[in-house]
């Protein structure tokens, strides 16, 4: 496929995808695909965000771009306790990276012990990632703490040594660390080491 079939099929996929915000963490993906189906066949669904907050948000992509005209109208509708807001996607709803998922058993069973964590303040060291995840949840056995210079915060993925931890780890999401409250959600991909070993202590 060429460049310039690649950017039009991308174009012609933003105009049939509007995003939604203001997202009540009862909400599911079914939910909101049953709510936008009356506008059209729908064929994507994503809620982002984390899953314990009201800042989620979703893009949602049609068949067709009259089935995204019509979901506009849907704007204000209460969809559990909150009012959606409905908006013209600036995006095309991106695939998760097939080579980032998992690949093996292994893998899998480390994803189910991994976090992904959002909005860390600039000034938090990997080390006080560390330390802040092993005093509320449990021992972490790797981490990888990523930013540039673009962006005013970082993310992080952390995986520990037991599950439990990682499901106790959801709990910090709204904590402080360092300035910021951070964002804590179930990670889709294992923390691949760039050299294979876990953090040093």
């Amino acid at each position: 496929m060429s460049e310039r079939a690649r950017r039009a099929e991308r174009e012609d996929s933003i105009r049939r995808t509007v995003y939604v915000s203001d997202i009540d963490n009862h909400v599911t993906e079914e939910h909101l695909a049953e709510l936008f189906a009356n506008c059209g066949q729908v064929v994507d669904c994503r809620v982002c965000g984390d899953p314990h907050s009201i800042l989620r948000f979703a893009f949602i992509e049609f068949a067709d771009e009259d089935g995204a005209k019509v979901a506009l109208n849907l704007g204000g509708t209460m969809l559990g306790y909150y009012p959606v807001r409905v908006l013209p996607s600036k995006t095309a709803i991106l695939p998760v990276n097939p080579k980032f998922l998992p690949r093996s058993n292994d893998e899998r069973e480390m994803v189910v012990r991994t976090v992904y964590c959002t909005n860390i303040d600039k000034k938090v060291t990997q080390a006080d990632v560390k330390v802040f995840f092993e005093h509320a949840c449990g021992e972490v056995s790797r981490l990888r703490l990523l930013g540039d210079n673009v962006h005013s915060t970082r993310i992080a993925f952390v995986e520990f040594v037991q599950a439990d931890s990682a499901i106790l780890a959801l709990n910090c999401s709204g904590m402080f660390l360092g300035a910021l409250p951070i964002r804590v959600s179930p990670s889709k991909t294992p923390v691949r080491p760039r050299i294979p070993r876990a953090i040093s202590n």
